[in-house]
C-alpha cells in the first residue's frame, strides 16, 4: 500500500527568519504513534500510485482542483504541501491513497497518519480561503478494482487549526535545536584544522582533488597508494568545505565491515577537532543489529517493534544529544528506550551529518540513502572507498537468478490459482530451454511468452498476499520476492545485461538468470544525483575502464596520486621460466614451490603465496608441505567463517616465520594490514585472470561491442587489479621493506608491465630452466 510516508528533516531556514517543513513531514515527525509495523503487504508501485490518484481525480467534476499548492505559518514554521484535491462545490478536500487486497486491513496507525495529512490541509484551506469548515475525506482506491472507500467528517476550521497548531508546537523546538546544530556545525567545519601536524607524502595532493571535485560539483576517480591515509585524506576536504558548498549530508560508503571501523576512526579523529559538533552514524546489516532474530518485526510479535513510534521521541533526541551513534552507542540508547536498534539508526539517518555504511544504502536498486537523498533534495557528498570492489558488487546488485527445483517445491505447496499461474511459468521455461543441449547459453533478448508469464506469476502471488496476508512469509514469499526482482529486471533489460539459461548434472539442476555486465546505466543517476563523488583506491587504473562500467559521468576528474614508497623498499621479481597457464600448471609446479622455499631459506619471515583458484592452491600448499615439511605453512580453506579468517591472520605476527597460502581475490588479498615484519614477502603465481569460459566470453564479446577493448575489460583489467591488491600487503608504510615475487613469464610483457604501480622496479629473476614452450 502506497500508504506510509517517512519523516523528512526540516528544510534550510527560508529567506528572513522562517524555517520550513512539508506537511508529510509534519505529520510524520509529529503525528506518528504505535508500533512499528512491517508485515509484508503487496505495494503499489510509485507509478501504479501516480495512476491512482490521475484515475480518482479524473472521475470528479470539472470544478475540481488537484495537486493544490497550500500554506500556512506557525510563527517561525512556514509549513507547505500539494493537497491530492478539493471540490469547491462540496466544500471537501481529498487525501487519496491507493492499497491492494483487505481494506479493512489498512492499519490504524496508518490512518491515523493519513487523517493528520488531510487536516493539515483542510486548515490550510479554511485559513487560504476564509471557510469557517470543510469536509475532510480520505479516499482509498483498491487497484484491483478501482474501487473507492471513502471516509469523510465534517470539521469546523477552529478545531483544524487546533489540530495543526498542536503538531507544529511539537515540531516547531525540534526545528529550531536542528536549524541551531547546522549553524554550529557549519562554523565548525569552516574553522576545522588537519588533525595531524602535517601531511604525508601524497595525502594533501588527494585532499586537494577531494575539494576541488567538491566545489565544483563533479565526481572524481582517484588512485592513491595504501599507507598516505586516504580516509582522512578524503573525509576532511568534504567536511572542510561542507558550510560553504551546503552539504547536508556525508556518505562514506565501504565494501567490507572493516572499512566501516576505519571511516569511524578518521571520523572520531576529524570531529574531535571540530569540538564534536558533528553528528556520525554507522548503519549495519539488519541482520547484524537484530535483537529477537526469532520474531517477526511488528507489535504482535517483537517487544521492540511494540510502541516504536510512542517511545521514538525520547530515543531521537537522546540519539542527537549523543552525536556519536556507532553500532555499540546506537544500541544502547535503543535498548534504554526499548525501541528496535535498526530501524532507530534508520529514522536517525535524517538527523545525522555523516553516514558510514555499506555500498548498498547508496547503490542498490532499493537504496535506503538513495531514496532519502532523492525524497528530501539532500546535498549529498559521496565517498566510495576501496571503490574497485563497486563494479562487482554494482553487477551483483543488478543481476537475478531463478531455480527450477526451487519453483518446483513451491508450486507443490502453492494455493490452486498461485500454482496455474506458476504452472504457465514453468511451461515457458522449458519451452525457452527445449533446444538446449549445451550446459551454458546467453541470450540478448528475453521472449515475450516467458515475460508475460512471470507477470502473471508476479500479479497472482500479489493477489495472494493482499487476500490472504497472513500467508505471507516462508518459501512462497521468498518464491514471490524472487520473482518480483527478476521482473523488475527484464523491465529494464538491454545491452548492460544477458538472459542467461544453465543446465548442470545432466539437465537435473536449471537456472536462468538475467546477469548483468555493465552497472552503468543503473548507476549513472546515483552519481549524477550526489552533490559530488569521489571513488578512490590503491587500483583504479585504467580510469577510463572505471568511468565506463560504473556509469560516472564524462567530466569527472581523475588524479593518479604517487607513491610515498620507494623503490628500493620492495624488490620485484619477475619468473621468466614459470608459466601459471592452465595446461602448464602442473609442470611449472616443482618450480614456483622451489622459488617461495629459496626466498624462505634467504630470509626466513611472514609471507603470502597467493594462487588463481582452490585447486590450484590446493596443489601447491600440498607440494610445499611435502617437500619442505620443515617450513611452517598454513593454507586459505573454502568457506572460512570469521574466526577462522581472524586465526589465519593472527598467524602473521610480528618477528613470526611461515608461509600463508591464499586464493588471489579472497579474503585475504585486500584489506589485511600486515605493517612491518609481521609480512616481509609475497608470492603472486597468476596474472588473476578470470577464467575462459562461455559466461567470460559472452561478456568479452559484449564489452568488445560496447567499448571496442573486449579482452582487457573482461579478463587483464580485473586481473591485474587482484594482483596489484594482493602485492599492496607487503609495504605498508614508509618504513616498511619486503620482496615480491610475480611467477609467470607475461608479467614481463610490456602491455602488462604498463599497468603495474609506476614506483616497482622490477627485475627478472634469472632463467633455472627451459622457458615454457606455451605462448599467449
Amino acid at each position: 500500500m502506497s500508504t506510509d510516508p517517512s519523516p523528512s528533516p526540516p528544510a534550510e531556514p527560508a529567506p528572513g527568519t522562517g524555517l520550513a517543513v512539508s506537511v508529510k513531514a509534519l505529520c510524520a515527525f509529529a503525528a506518528r504513534a504505535g508500533d512499528l509495523d512491517l508485515r509484508f503487504v503487496p505495494a503499489p508501485s510509485a507509478q501504479e500510485g501516480m495512476a491512482g490518484h490521475r484515475l480518482v481525480q479524473g472521475r470528479r467534476g470539472a470544478d475540481y482542483q488537484s495537486e493544490l499548492g497550500l500554506g500556512a505559518c506557525f510563527g517561525r514554521l512556514q509549513v507547505r504541501g500539494r493537497a491530492d484535491g478539493y471540490d469547491p462545490q462540496r466544500r471537501r478536500v481529498e487525501e487519496i491513497k491507493t492499497f491492494r487486497g483487505d481494506f479493512e486491513a489498512i492499519r490504524g496507525n496508518h490512518r491515523a497518519l493519513h487523517w493528520a495529512q488531510a487536516r493539515c490541509y483542510a486548515w490550510m484551506l479554511c485559513e487560504a480561503r476564509g471557510l469557517d469548515s470543510v469536509e475532510v475525506a480520505l479516499v482509498y482506491l483498491d487497484l484491483g478494482s478501482d474501487e473507492e472507500h471513502v471516509l469523510a467528517e465534517t470539521l469546523a476550521s477552529e478545531a483544524l487549526r487546533a489540530h495543526f497548531e498542536a503538531l507544529c508546537g511539537r515540531y516547531l523546538a525540534w526545528a529550531e535545536q536542528e536549524a541551531a546544530h547546522r549553524a554550529a556545525r557549519d562554523a565548525a567545519l569552516d574553522a576545522l584544522a588537519f588533525p595531524h601536524a602535517g601531511f604525508r607524502p601524497g595525502q594533501r595532493e588527494l585532499a586537494e582533488a577531494v575539494y576541488r571535485t567538491a566545489v565544483a560539483e563533479r565526481c572524481l576517480l582517484a588512485q592513491a597508494p595504501t599507507g598516505i591515509g586516504k580516509t582522512v585524506a578524503t573525509l576532511f576536504p568534504l567536511l572542510k568545505a561542507g558550510g560553504r558548498q551546503r552539504i547536508d549530508k556525508v556518505f562514506f560508503l565501504t565494501a567490507k565491515t572493516s572499512g566501516r571501523a576505519v571511516a569511524l576512526e578518521g571520523l572520531r579523529l576529524l570531529r574531535d577537532g571540530a569540538a564534536r559538533p558533528l553528528r556520525v552514524l554507522e548503519l549495519a546489516a539488519r541482520e547484524k543489529v537484530c535483537e529477537h532474530p526469532d520474531k517477526a518485526c511488528h507489535g504482535e510479535s517483537c517487544p521492540l517493534a511494540r510502541g516504536f513510534y510512542d517511545r521514538l521521541p525520547a530515543a531521537r533526541a537522546d540519539a542527537v544529544q549523543a552525536a556519536w551513534l556507532d553500532r555499540t552507542e546506537l544500541r544502547r540508547i535503543a535498548l534504554a528506550h526499548e525501541v528496535c536498534p535498526y530501524f532507530l539508526a534508520q529514522e536517525l539517518a535524517r538527523w545525522c551529518d555523516a553516514i558510514v555504511g555499506d555500498y548498498n544504502y547508496y547503490f542498490d536498486a532499493s537504496a535506503f540513502l538513495w531514496a532519502l537523498t532523492q525524497e528530501e533534495g539532500w546535498r549529498a557528498a559521496v565517498l566510495v572507498d576501496e571503490a574497485h570492489n563497486l563494479l562487482d558488487r554494482a553487477r551483483g546488485m543488478y543481476s537475478a537468478q531463478l531455480d527450477a527445483a526451487a519453483l518446483r517445491a513451491v508450486r507443490r505447496q502453492a494455493p490452486p490459482l498461485v500454482r496455474k499461474a506458476l504452472g504457465k511459468l514453468q511451461r515457458e521455461w522449458r519451452r525457452q530451454q527445449q533446444t538446449q543441449v549445451e550446459a551454458y547459453r546467453a541470450a540478448d533478448s528475453i521472449p515475450a511468452p516467458f515475460a508475460r508469464a512471470l507477470q502473471e506469476a508476479v500479479v497472482s502471488l500479489g493477489d495472494h498476499f493482499a487476500a490472504q496476508p497472513q500467508e505471507a512469509q516462508g518459501a512462497l514469499q521468498q518464491c514471490f520476492f524472487d520473482l518480483v526482482q527478476f521482473a523488475r529486471l527484464v523491465e529494464s533489460f538491454g545491452e548492460h545485461s544477458v538472459f542467461e539459461s544453465t543446465l548442470e548434472e545432466g539437465g537435473h539442476r536449471e537456472a536462468l538468470a538475467i546477469r548483468n555486465l555493465v552497472p552503468a546505466p543503473f548507476l549513472r543517476a546515483r552519481f549524477a544525483g550526489s552533490l559530488s563523488c569521489a571513488c578512490f583506491s590503491g587500483t583504479l587504473a585504467p580510469f577510463v575502464f572505471y568511468r565506463d562500467m560504473l556509469g560516472l559521468p564524462e567530466d569527472t576528474a581523475t588524479v593518479d596520486v604517487g607513491s610515498p614508497f620507494r623503490s628500493e623498499q620492495l624488490k620485484v621479481r619477475i619468473a621468466m621460466d614459470v608459466s601459471t597457464r592452465f595446461r602448464d600448471r602442473t609442470r611449472s609446479l616443482e618450480r614456483v614451490v622451489g622459488i617461495i622455499a629459496a626466498q624462505y631459506a634467504r630470509q626466513p619471515g611472514n609471507y603470502l603465496a597467493f594462487f588463481s583458484s582452490f585447486d590450484y592452491l590446493d596443489s601447491a600448499f600440498e607440494a610445499f608441505t611435502r617437500r619442505h615439511p620443515d617450513v611452517p605453512a598454513w593454507a586459505q580453506a573454502r568457506g572460512m567463517r570469521e574466526a577462522e579468517r581472524e586465526a589465519f591472520v593472527a598467524r602473521f605476527a610480528p618477528g613470526g616465520q611461515g608461509i600463508g597460502f591464499a586464493v588471489l581475490g579472497g579474503a585475504f588479498g585486500e584489506g589485511v594490514d600486515l605493517p612491518g615484519d609481521r609480512l616481509v614477502g609475497a608470492f603472486v603465481a597468476s596474472l588473476g585472470l578470470p577464467q575462459h569460459n562461455a559466461a567470460n566470453e559472452r561478456m568479452r564479446e559484449r564489452m568488445q561491442a560496447l567499448f571496442g577493448e573486449g579482452y582487457a575489460y573482461t579478463y587483464v583489467y580485473p586481473g591485474l587489479q587482484k594482483v596489484v591488491q594482493a602485492a599492496g600487503r607487503v609495504i605498508r608504510t614508509e618504513q616498511d621493506a619486503g620482496v615480491l615475487y610475480l611467477l609467470d613469464d607475461r608479467f614481463a610483457r610490456q602491455d602488462i608491465r604498463a599497468l603495474l604501480p609506476a614506483w616497482w622496479r622490477v627485475q627478472q629473476l634469472a632463467v633455472t630452466a627451459a622457458p615454457p614452450s606455451s605462448s599467449a
